[in-house]
C-alpha cells in the first residue's frame, strides 16, 4: 500500500498501482527522500503527522517518520522555517547518540513540508503502562527518577531543553525495559519562531512550568518540574490539566493532599523541590536531584534487572575542559603507583594467513607472554607483552584503496609495552565506572548493542581517558591508551600486507561490512552490530579484533598525514584541545577497505559513537 503524505487526509492508504490518492487525490510519493517508504499513520501532532515508515538503505528498517507541515507566506519565513528545523534537527542527531534518546536518521524537506526520520522504539509509553497496570509505587517512581535524570543531565548540558516532558513522552523500551525520551519539540521550536504572535506557549498545559507558560521561557528547571508532575501524575492517575483548569497552579503547593500511596520522607521531599513554582526554590539541575536520590541509599529497585545498576550511576554529561587533554590524565598525587612487576603468564593461540583470494592457506599455533590485573568482582583485564621493534608505518603507494593521510611511507621505531588482548569489555568498563571519578563521570552502561562480552561503545576519547585513569589508580600501573604507531604496529605484529591475515580479508577473519569485497577476497556476512571480543583469531602478537567490530581511540591528535610524525612511537599531540583524535581499525559498520593496518580515521574528542571503543596500553619499565 502507498500511503497519502496529505495532513489532512483522512483515508490515506491506497493501492500500489495507484499514482494519486483515491481520496484526496494528492499525488502519492513512494519513497520520501528517495529512501523512506511511508507505511501507514501513527499519531497525528498539532503541526502534521506521525509515521511508521521503512529506511530502504538499511535493509528496511523500521523506523519513524515526522512531517511538520506549515502554514506561512512569504519566502524569508520559508527559509527561516527550514533553517530553523535543520539546526534543530542537527540537535536531536548528537542527542540521538544517547541510548535514551531515539537516533535521528534523516531530515530534509519535500514539496511544502519538513520531514524528520528518526529510531522506531518499540515499546510502550508511561501514560499506557499507567493505563493498563495501574499507579506507580515509590519503588518504581524511584526506578524512573534514576532512569531518566541522568538523560536530562545529558541534553541540559548540550543546551537543549525538552520542554514538553510528561508520561506519554517517556518510553519503556521493550527488550531492556529502560525509559527512553521521545518527541524532543522541534515543531516547538519550530512554533515558537514562525507563529510570532502573543501568547504562544511551549509545553503542555498542566505540565509545562510557570515559567514557561507566562513568559514562553524554558530552562533546566522546567524539565524537572514536569518530571515531577509527571511523577505526580503516575502515583495519583489524576491528570494535571484537570487540575490546572480549575486551579491554576495553585494546587501544586496541595501536591501531597492527594497521595494515596505510602511514600519516605525523604522522596516526598525530593518531588516537593520539584514541583515549587518558584524557581529559587525548585531544583536546578539533574544532577543536584540525582545527588539527592543516591545519597538516601535506601533505593528499591528489582535486583533481578542488569539495568539498575546502570541507574545508580551518573550519566557522563559533564565534560571536563578546563584542564587540557592532550597528554594521559595525570594521576592524582595522593595516589602512589607502587604495584609490583606482574608477574608474566603464557598462553596460546592459533594465527591464520589467508591468500588473495581470501582462502586459508596456513594455520600456525603460537604462544604469548601477558599478565593479569583484577577490576575487582572475578573481573580480569589481560595485557599481551609486545616486543619492541621497528617497522614501516603507513601503506605504500601500490596499497589498493590507499588514503593520502596513510603517507609518507616511512620508519618507525617501538620500545617494548603492554597492550590489551581484547578491546575493553563491557563488563570491564562497568567494573571500572564503578570507582570514584578523576575528572569525570563514566555512564556505567553506554553501550547499544549489550553483552558482557561485547566491546564497550558509544565512550568519548575523554571517557576513555577518565576510564584509564581510574582503571590506573585501582591497580597501581600507569595505564593509557596505545599512540598511533603503536596500535599500527601492534597490529600489523610483523606483517608488511594490507590486514595481517595477509593481502585481502573476510568475514571469517573480523566483523565488517562483509558483503563488500577488498582485492580479490569474497563476499561474506554482514552482522550489523558487534561481536564479543576473541571470536575472531588472533594475529602474530595474540591481540585479537584489530581489524574491525570497534574503531579504537589512540591518544594521538588528528594530522592530515605524517609530515613531521614522531618516530620514536610516542603520540603526536597539538596545542589545541578540541582538535580531533586518531581512530584506527576499522568497525562492524565499515568496508574492509577502512579496516585495513593502515587506515586512518578521527572523530571530535567529546563525540560518541556505537562503533567507537578502545583498548588499553600500558609500559613498564
Amino acid at each position: 500500500m502507498l500511503c497519502c503524505l496529505n495532513p489532512d487526509c483522512e483515508k490515506p492508504l491506497n493501492p500500489d498501482t495507484h499514482k494519486h490518492c483515491q481520496h484526496c487525490g494528492l499525488r502519492l510519493v513512494p519513497l520520501l527522500s528517495d529512501r523512506f517508504r511511508i507505511l501507514h499513520p501513527l499519531d497525528r501532532g498539532g503541526f502534521g503527522k506521525i509515521y511508521l515508515a521503512e529506511d530502504t538503505h538499511n535493509h528496511h528498517q523500521r523506523c519513524v517518520v515526522k512531517q511538520l507541515a506549515y502554514q506561512s507566506q512569504g519566502t524569508w519565513a520559508i527559509q527561516r522555517a527550514e533553517e530553523l528545523f535543520a539546526q534543530e534537527a542537527q540537535q536531536l542527531q548528537q542527542l540521538g547518540k544517547n541510548p535514551q534518546i531515539p537516533t535521528l536518521y534523516a531530515y530534509f524537506t519535500e514539496g511544502a513540508n519538513l520531514y524528520l526520520a528518526q529510531e522506531f522504539v518499540e515499546g510502550h509509553t508511561l501514560l499506557k503502562e499507567l493505563q493498563q497496570t495501574g499507579i506507580f509505587g515509590e519503588a518504581k517512581i524511584r526506578q524512573l527518577l534514576l532512569n531518566i535524570l541522568p538523560v536530562l543531565r545529558d541534553i541540559h548540558v548540550q543546551g537543549v531543553i525538552h520542554r514538553d516532558l510528561k508520561p506519554e513522552n517517556i518510553m519503556r523500551r521493550d527488550g531492556d525495559d529502560k525509559l527512553v525520551l521521545i518527541d524532543f519539540g522541534v515543531s516547538r521550536r519550530f512554533t515558537e519562531s514562525m507563529l510570532m504572535k502573543t501568547g504562544t506557549t511551549l509545553g503542555s498545559q498542566g505540565y509545562a512550568a510557570l515559567e514557561q507558560m507566562q513568559e514562553g521561557k524554558s530552562i533546566p528547571a522546567s524539565d524537572l518540574f514536569s518530571l515531577g508532575v509527571s511523577c505526580f501524575q503516575l502515583m495519583t492517575n489524576k491528570v494535571p490539566y484537570t487540575f490546572f483548569l480549575q486551579y491554576g497552579y495553585s494546587w501544586i503547593s496541595h501536591w501531597q493532599q492527594h497521595i494515596q500511596i505510602p511514600l519516605s520522607s525523604q522522596l516526598r521531599a525530593i518531588l516537593d523541590k520539584l514541583l515549587q513554582n518558584d524557581l529559587r526554590q525548585r531544583y536546578g539541575s539533574a544532577a543536584a536531584v540525582l545527588a539527592d536520590l543516591q545519597a538516601q541509599h535506601i533505593v528499591q529497585v528489582p535486583t533481578a534487572t542488569p539495568k539498575t545498576l546502570s541507574q545508580l550511576s551518573i550519566a557522563p554529561t559533564k565534560l571536563v575542559t578546563s584542564q587540557p587533554h592532550n597528554k594521559p590524565v595525570p594521576i592524582p598525587p595522593q595516589t602512589t603507583l607502587s604495584a609490583q612487576h606482574p608477574l608474566l603468564k603464557t598462553f596460546q593461540f592459533e594465527v591464520v594467513t589467508v591468500n588473495a583470494k581470501g582462502e586459508i592457506d596456513q594455520r600456525r599455533p603460537k604462544d604469548a607472554a601477558f599478565f593479569q590485573d583484577s577490576l575487582g568482582n572475578g573481573v580480569k583485564l589481560e595485557m599481551v607483552a609486545i616486543p619492541g621493534g621497528q617497522f614501516m608505518m603507513g601503506s605504500p603507494n601500490h596499497e589498493l584503496h590507499r588514503d593520502a593521510n596513510e603517507g609518507p611511507y616511512h620508519t618507525v621505531k617501538i620500545a617494548p609495552f603492554f597492550l590489551g588482548k581484547f578491546v575493553i569489555t563491557q563488563l570491564q568498563w562497568r567494573a571500572i565506572a564503578a570507582l570514584p571519578k578523576v575528572l569525570q563521570d563514566l555512564h556505567y552502561d553506554p553501550s547499544k548493542f549489550k553483552g558482557a562480552t561485547y566491546p564497550v561503545e558509544q565512550v568519548s576519547w575523554r571517557e576513555a581517558i577518565e576510564f584509564c585513569a581510574r582503571l590506573s589508580q585501582k591497580t597501581g600501573r600507569e595505564y593509557r591508551l596505545p599512540s598511533e604507531a603503536e596500535w599500527e604496529y601492534a597490529c600489523r605484529a610483523g606483517t608488511t600486507t594490507p590486514f595481517s591475515y595477509g593481502p585481502t580479508l573476510t568475514s571469517q577473519q573480523a566483523n565488517y561490512q562483509g558483503q563488500f569485497t577488498y582485492g580479490h577476497g569474497p563476499k561474506g556476512i554482514y552482522r550489523e552490530s558487534t561481536t564479543p571480543v576473541g571470536r575472531f583469531s588472533a594475529n602474530n602478537f595474540g591481540l585479537y579484533d584489530m581489524h574491525g567490530n570497534v574503531y579504537e581511540w589512540c591518544l594521538d591528535c588528528w594530522h592530515k598525514n605524517y609530515d613531521g610524525a614522531p618516530v620514536d612511537g610516542s603520540p603526536w599531540m597539538t596545542t589545541k584541545d578540541s582538535d580531533p583524535r586518531v581512530l584506527r581499525g576499522g568497525s562492524w559498520y565499515n568496508k574492509p577497505r577502512y579496516c585495513r593496518a593502515a587506515n586512518r580515521s578521527r572523530y571530535t574528542p567529546n563525540n560518541r559513537v556505537n562503533d567507537i571503543g578502545f583498548r588499553v596500553a600500558l609500559t613498564l619499565s
